[in-house]
This record gives structure tokens, C-alpha cells and sequence, in this order.
């Protein structure tokens, strides 16, 4: 199966990254997840259900040790792996 998951961490600091911004976009891109896209109000990424749902679990415990108030994200299935 594959996943699609798309976050974003709050509280919002329009004037720079806060901290858990910053640890929740590193904990994805350095995940072995094949597409990610950063921006200043969302992020996303893709991959096989197994490497996104360890990514969420490392997401979530990070930005909240990081200061994040709230994590907004929503997964979607995709469709089936191709092996």
C-alpha cells in the first residue's frame, strides 16, 4: 500500500521557522520516502505505508518534544505498492 500523508505544526511564526517546523521537515526528508514536498504552510509525502507511518510516529514525537501546541495531518492511501 502506498501513503500520502500532508502536515503541518503549529504554533506559526511568520518571521522564522520555530523549532518544531524545523524538526518535523528534517524527520521527513530524511525518511526513505519517495516524494516530499516542504513549504512554509504544508508539507507533504509519499511512500509505502510502512515508511510513512514510522515517518508520522518519529513526526509527531519530535515536534512535540520540539514545542509544537498542534499537529495537524491527514493520510491517504494512494494505491498498492508495485512490487
Amino acid at each position: 500500500m502506498r501513503l500520502r500523508v500532508e502536515f503541518t505544526t503549529e504554533p506559526f511564526d511568520l518571521d522564522e521557522a520555530p523549532a518544531h517546523a524545523v524538526v518535523a521537515r528534517e524527520v521527513i526528508q530524511s525518511a526513505d520516502l519517495d516524494a516530499v514536498d516542504v513549504g512554509p504552510f504544508g508539507n507533504t509525502a509519499e511512500g509505502g505505508a510502512d515508511e510513512v507511518l514510522t515517518a508520522v510516529d518519529s513526526l509527531l514525537r519530535q515536534a512535540l518534544a520540539s514545542g509544537a501546541t498542534r499537529v495537524s495531518l491527514q493520510v491517504n492511501v494512494i494505491g498498492e505498492d508495485s512490487k
